[in-house]
């Protein structure tokens, strides 16, 4: 009597595993789409006050620097990250252990922020979470490289031809014509790919030191 529900729990709990939303991975990638979706219920007002501004980040105004990557143009801006994030989550949340993704991310903000202000001087203003994503997507790819999963050069090689086709057609390849700050993709990625260039040169020493 019990063994045609048990074999169904069985199944659906490794369908849920192959899209990465099982137990913990679920919670967390709610909490994490609606961390991203609370700031609309800010409006105009918290978007004025969050989004990257150089005038006002050069008036010390830091907290910019981060709040950025949460608000968005508008709802059709967010749905397309949430989106994105979903997707990246279903292909790469298991690349990297749970705690990893935060130094990722955070270190694709930095990339952003960083050549935002350095190197792309003439962006006045900025909002949104597409660049982190690249940075999650290059991570995840770098993810899948390390540990030769199948077919692992695939994302490392569709986000290259993304970034390429975006740099050359001045246009992103999925927005349409929402205003898109295309160098904060590659800002993002080059991020992103921090931390997996820093664990290869951990595992590099400690086989060396063996």
């Amino acid at each position: 009597m019990l063994a045609l529900p048990t074999i169904m729990i069985t199944k659906g709990s490794a369908r849920w595993q192959s899209l990465n939303a099982d137990g913990r991975y679920g919670v967390a990638l709610l909490c994490v789409l609606a961390l991203l979706a609370l700031p609309a219920t800010g409006g105009e007002a918290w978007r004025a006050a969050w989004r990257y501004e150089r005038t006002a980040l050069a008036a010390g105004e830091w907290w910019r620097l981060f709040s950025a990557h949460f608000v968005h143009l508008d709802a059709r801006h967010l749905v397309f990250n949430l989106a994105g994030l979903a997707l990246l989550w279903v292909l790469f949340a298991r690349s990297w252990r749970p705690l990893q993704w935060l130094p990722i991310a955070l270190l694709s903000v930095l990339g952003i922020d960083a050549g935002l202000w350095w190197l792309s001087p003439r962006v006045v203003w900025y909002v949104g979470a597409s660049g982190v994503l690249h940075g999650l997507w290059a991570a995840g790819a770098a993810g899948e490289w390390r540990r030769r999963a199948p077919l692992y050069w695939l994302p490392a090689l569709l986000l290259a031809l993304k970034l390429l086709v975006e740099q050359w057609r001045g246009a992103s390849v999925v927005a349409g014509d929402m205003p898109v700050v295309l160098m904060a993709h590659v800002y993002g990625a080059a991020g992103g790919l921090v931390w997996p260039l820093l664990s290869l040169g951990r595992r590099s020493g400690r086989t060396q030191s063996l």
